[in-house]
Parts: C-alpha cells; structure tokens; sequence
C-alpha cells in the first residue's frame, strides 16, 4: 500500500463567491498529491472535486477537466453518494479517517470496486473545509479473495474463516458433511457451539498467539457432530488480514483423526503385542513407548522405562552409535541396525541387535523412531557351542592323524618284518 500522502503545510483558503470555499493548495501539497501512486482527490463539503492527481484520471479514464469541478455523485451510484455524504460528515464532526467501498464508473462504462479513505482538510484555523480521498483499486484484490475463496470452498479438508472473536463468517462443504450440520447452522455461530468450554480457550488463546505473533499454530479440537459424535480432530490455524496487513481473523483447516487414531491404536496394539521388545523414542533418543517385552528383556518396570533416555540402559559409546543410526533414519528415511549391549536391572549385559525405522507424524515428517531389539543370547549361545564343537571335533581330528600315524608305522614295520623273514627263509635254503 502506498504511504498516505501528509500535508507538510496548511493549504491556503480563499473566499468564493459564496457558495464555499476555493481550494488553493500549498506547492508542498500539490507536489504529494501529484505524484502520489494512489488515486488521490480533494473535494469540498458538497463533494465537488477541487483536486485530483493523474492516478485518478488513470483508474477511471477521464481526462482531469473531466473530473475536476465535477460531483463525486457523477461517477458513483446515489446510494453510494449518500454514504461518501454521511462520511465526509463523520470525517468533519468528529476528525476521524473513514473507509467506506465506491463503486465508480469509468469513462468505458465499467464499474470499478474501489476502497476510500477519508480523512478531514481544514483551513489554518483548523476549521474543515473539505475531504482528502485516497482511493485503492480493489479488482486484483478482490480477483484473488475471489480465488481465496474459490480455494477454501474446494479444498478437500474441513476450512473455516473466524473473526477475533471465534465467530465462523465462512465454512466450505467439508466443514458442514464432517459435522452434519447446514451451512446456515454454522455461519455466523462461534465455535464455542461446537467445542467444550476447555477447548475454546483453547482455541482462543491459540487465536491470541496467531494475531500477535503471525505464526501458525496446532491445536487439537474435539467438535460435536450434529448427532452428538466427539469427532477428534486437529486445528491448524494462521492469520487472515486485510489489504494494510492488519489481522482481522483466522483461517482454520481442520483434519478428521478418526482414522489416524484408529490407525494409532492399531500401531499400539502391533507395538504392545509384539513378540520381540518394540520400544519408541524421540529424535533425542528419550523412550516414549514400549511394550512388556521390554520390561522383561530388561527387568524394569515400565515406569522404569518410560520418559527415559536410551543412555540409561547403554554405554557412552553405544549411545553414539544409535545417535549416528537416527541420523541416518531422519535424513536417509532407511532402517539401520546396530548392535547394543543394553544392562539389565539386575547388572548382567545383554547382547542384542537393534533394527531401527523412521517414525512420522501424519505429514510424513520424521518425529522419532520405532526400534526393535532381539535378544542375541540365545544365538550367542548356539555359536559359543558350535564353536566349542568346532574345537572339540579339531582336537578329535588331531587324534586320529596320530592314531593314524601310529598304526601306519605299524604296518611298515610289519611289511619290513615279512621281508626280512623270507629273505631269511631263502638265504637257508639255499
């Protein structure tokens, strides 16, 4: 919006014949007027223009001796004659600044929705004289509140626009078949029709934080169904502001839970029923759900468990591994596993393996991850015992070669023996 222009001196007045007074504006004055980006007008009591810079003559196509001496009642309705009339009283009565929305037409017959802002011209005494108009082309503005909204009526998810107060002033179709009830029986109401006493502060106070911070804030609302259902839902809520920025509202987009939370349950149930020990964690590593299998890997209590960080239960250097694992998860989006050595309550290490998956929010961002241990005793175990065989049937082997051994010397012994013998036998004979 371009800067009101400022009369950096009182304009001059001089008498007329008496049928009012001639504006006769100062160089400072005319200097702003003229080169204002805004269509910007001076006009009498009567609302006869005086003034009026080259924007005006842009907006509605007259040539200036088109417009000046001219009744604003020429180029706006009678209706909205009446309404520039009565504020350009206001304006006088009571030195205020006054908006009020024109209609004018141009010189091509279209009719161009326009915003006024009012405000007093006085002489040096202070007395009014007259009004500055400042006028804002509102076509492109109200092209895209058009598209606004276009946009909230045909967005699938539940919309809704609330003034200050929580009153709804626009709800689309998804708003009326969440809640079961007419357009007619949500426009205009406040939402405190809809919510308990609890959440309606809470919305309020989330209202407070939009207006005066221009953040966007969640909040979680349970509204009532037209057939008494407590729906679960989540509010996502920013500002709604009006052409100077100036807030003068929320815009609600709410998400229908009941299937999310059924799928929660369901992912709880899974993680709860779980064979294996399934645990939770945030991306700090701090446990924020795991199921009895856990508790019995481990041998605490689940208060034991809960709200506590993976570091209580594995070394130092563990804790930098699956730290650097979550990493992977968070940025990659992959499953990681890694090898912990958890300690139990009673002291005794346990060798585990870690699988660990991102875990997300309904947006697909990643706010943690699911792990799942196995308990590696067992296969420890099996190995020890391979192993131990392994070294047994070694030594078994090494046996053998040197029964072998023994019992091939034997052999050679013997066969050298008979020899001897029958070269003995034939040496006699002979």
């Amino acid at each position: 919006m371009a800067k009101r222009p400022e009369l950096v001196t009182q304009p001059d007045v001089v008498k007329g014949d008496g049928r009012g007074a001639k504006w006769r504006g100062s160089l400072d004055a005319d200097i702003i007027i003229a080169n204002a980006p805004d269509p910007v007008f001076v006009s009498d009591l009567e609302g006869k223009i005086l003034q009026a810079n080259d924007a005006v003559s842009q907006l509605l196509g007259f040539r200036q001796d088109e417009v000046l001496e001219q009744s604003l009642s020429r180029f706006i309705s009678p209706e909205e004659t009446r309404e520039f009339t009565a504020a350009l009283r206001e304006v006088v009565e009571r030195g205020v600044m006054r908006n009020v929305v024109l209609n004018p037409r141009s010189a091509s017959g279209e009719v161009i929705p326009a915003s006024l802002n009012a405000s007093a011209l006085r002489d040096p005494n202070g007395k009014a004289i007259g009004a500055i108009g400042i006028l804002r082309d509102m076509r492109e503005l109200d092209k895209a509140r058009a598209y606004a909204e276009s946009l909230i009526e045909n967005a699938p998810d539940p919309v809704f626009v609330s003034d200050l107060e929580g009153k709804i002033l626009q709800a689309n179709d998804a708003v009326s078949q969440l809640l079961g009830f007419r357009q007619d029986e949500v426009l205009e109401q406040s939402l405190s029709r809809f919510i308990s006493a609890a959440e309606t502060r809470e919305f309020m106070a989330a209202l407070r934080e939009v207006v005066e911070r221009g953040v966007t804030r969640n909040a979680r609302l349970n509204p009532r169904s037209a057939s008494g259902q407590v729906i679960p839902t989540t509010l996502n809520a920013s500002a709604l502001r009006d052409p100077d920025g100036k807030v003068i509202g929320a815009i609600g987009i709410l998400r229908d839970m009941r299937e999310l939370d059924k799928a929660r349950a369901y992912a709880e149930s899974l993680i709860k029923n779980a064979p294996d020990p399934v645990f939770v964690s945030d991306l700090e590593g701090k446990i924020l759900q795991a199921n009895d299998a856990v508790s019995q890997l481990l041998g605490f209590r689940q208060d034991e468990v809960l709200e506590q960080s993976l570091s209580r239960f594995i070394s130092p250097e563990e804790t930098r591994e699956f730290t650097a694992a979550l990493r992977e998860v968070v940025e990659r989006g992959v499953t990681r596993n890694a090898r912990l050595n958890p300690r139990s309550a009673s002291g005794e290490v346990i060798p585990t393996t870690l699988n660990a998956s991102a875990l997300r929010d309904p947006d697909g961002k990643v706010i943690g991850a699911i792990g799942i241990l196995r308990d590696m005793r067992a296969y420890e175990q099996v190995v020890r015992d391979l192993e131990k065989s392994k070294t047994e049937l070694q030594e078994k082997i090494l046996d053998l070669e040197k029964f072998e051994e023994v019992v091939v010397g034997r052999e050679l012994k013997m066969i050298a023996l008979e020899r001897e013998l029958e070269s003995l036998r034939k040496k006699s004979k002979g």
